[in-house]
């Protein structure tokens, strides 16, 4: 079962755990920072599927999540956009604010 999936509402204690976790960082990211939009990454032969929020000034985080479905329900519940990264690509302001992180290294 994944991290937010319906079919099994009960799931182990770790899982639930986890949802729990990762919903209230991302309810604080959007309640922390201005113009907050959701980035849906799909899975790849390297990473999982993941839910990437970008605020106005490019700062990011990113968690895993199960699939494009409950990403429009986070998406949908937080309140914020969401965009699809192999259509509409990464926000500029995302590229600029990891590489001057990437130069203060």
């Amino acid at each position: 079962m994944g991290l937010f999936a319906k079919k099994n509402s009960c799931g182990s204690a770790s899982q639930r755990r986890a949802k729990k976790e990762t919903i209230a960082h991302l309810s604080q990211f959007v309640a922390s920072r201005a113009g907050v939009a959701a980035y849906y990454e799909a899975e790849s032969t390297h990473n999982p599927s993941a839910l990437v929020l970008v605020a106005m000034d490019g700062e990011w985080t990113r968690r895993k999540i199960p699939s494009l479905a409950d990403a429009v329900d986070v998406a949908q519940d937080l309140g914020i956009e969401l965009y699809e990264v192999t259509r509409s690509g990464y926000p500029r302001a995302m590229r600029e604010w990891s590489a001057k992180r990437a130069q203060r290294r």
